[in-house]
């Protein structure tokens, strides 16, 4: 049986109140990664961030109850402070790569805040979907506060 390419995917938005390029520097820059990313009561010990077309990042965040979890891609569109396209692919039990998708993001300008517009599409199925919606809302929150913030 010929393998199908999914077509399972969502869109969410957000606008926060921070221009766009401080936006951007908070989805590329490991550091600041490190302060938001992850649905909450997760931490990310772990940012790594090659941010080039081709280039690579890993990303790792821990459960409450302390477990790791790793998803790592790499860059294929990287328009600052524009847009950011990569290839996302949790990590399997056994180290293997996982199923890839591919997430967009768009960082419009909305005078001193910015619209997120986050596209996640090539899901394997709607479990997943659903899984990704809550885990991107739950990362948009915690982005939201570390931008809004005055200090970083």
């Amino acid at each position: 049986m010929p393998e199908t390419m999914t077509t399972t995917s969502f869109t969410l938005s957000r606008v926060v109140e921070a221009p766009s390029e401080r936006v951007f520097a908070a989805w590329t820059e490991p550091k600041m990664l490190k302060r938001w990313w992850g649905p909450p009561g997760f931490t990310t010990p772990t940012a790594e961030v090659d941010l080039r077309v081709g280039g690579a990042y890993k990303l790792a965040m821990t459960s409450p109850g302390g477990e790791t979890f790793v998803v790592f891609g790499k860059f294929v569109i990287i328009e600052a402070p524009k847009k950011l396209a990569y290839t996302w692919a949790w990590e399997e039990d056994d180290g293997a790569k996982g199923h890839e998708s591919l997430v967009t993001v768009e960082f419009n300008a909305k005078g001193a805040a910015t619209e997120i517009v986050l596209t996640h599409e090539r899901l394997a199925n709607e479990e997943s979907r659903d899984k990704h919606i809550d885990g991107w809302n739950g990362c948009l929150d915690h982005l939201e506060q570390l931008v809004a913030a005055k200090e970083n």
